[in-house]
């Protein structure tokens, strides 16, 4: 073989592993959704996972639940409380909503779950009737106190402010924002309030099929 035979066999080589590189990137690209559409969705995925802490919560039957040990299933927390008088109840509605539109295989891949911000009132008993208006399939967690509920909601990025618990029929600032717990037990993203159902729809189903 002559040098410009070698020469240009190498330019050869080196063009079809390009190709071959931006053909995978590109079918990769498929595979994981089109990152546009998923932040049209109010979807935002971190560039790297965040570990929960090690805070035990109550859910609605009384048993207890490590926050860092929601795994086997893509969780969708929202903080909120059921004394709530318009973004809970609005946003459990939707989800709800969003949940009887989603195909079954991503049903069985997704829990909405209520982290209580007002421990002082909302005790299982409380969550489980509650949530039982909008889906007895949504998980409700209590915390042992607003300390512990604190940790959870700083390292999520979720911001709430304590109420004054001895003013009667007080209430509580939060955020409308989801967090977005990997079946891996760490927290994979945000979704934005306020939440658009249709867009939710198409999306919700993208995240946990190829995330």
């Amino acid at each position: 073989m002559t040098r410009t035979q070698k020469t240009v066999f190498i330019l050869v080589a080196l063009i079809a592993l390009i190709l071959g590189l931006t053909v995978n990137k590109v079918l990769s690209g498929k595979n994981q959704g089109d990152p546009t559409a998923l932040i049209d969705a109010g979807i935002i995925l971190l560039p790297q996972s965040r570990s929960l802490p090690d805070v035990t919560m109550t859910n609605q039957d009384g048993q207890p639940v490590t926050i860092n040990e929601l795994k086997g299933k893509w969780s969708l927390l929202f903080f909120g409380y059921t004394f709530c008088p318009d973004i809970c109840p609005t946003t459990l509605a939707q989800l709800r909503q969003i949940k009887s539109e989603l195909p079954p295989e991503a049903v069985d891949k997704l829990q909405i779950v209520l982290v209580s911000v007002d421990p002082n009132r909302d005790t299982p008993k409380q969550l489980k009737q509650y949530l039982g208006y909008f889906d007895p399939q949504f998980v409700g967690l209590t915390p042992k106190s607003t300390d512990e509920l604190q940790k959870v909601a700083n390292a999520v990025s979720i911001p709430f402010i304590p109420a004054d618990t001895s003013k009667p029929n007080y209430t509580v600032d939060h955020s409308g924002n989801l967090a977005v717990i990997g079946p891996d037990g760490t927290q994979r993203g945000f979704i934005r309030a306020p939440l658009n159902n249709a867009k939710l729809v198409a999306q919700l189903p993208v995240m946990v099929k190829n995330n």
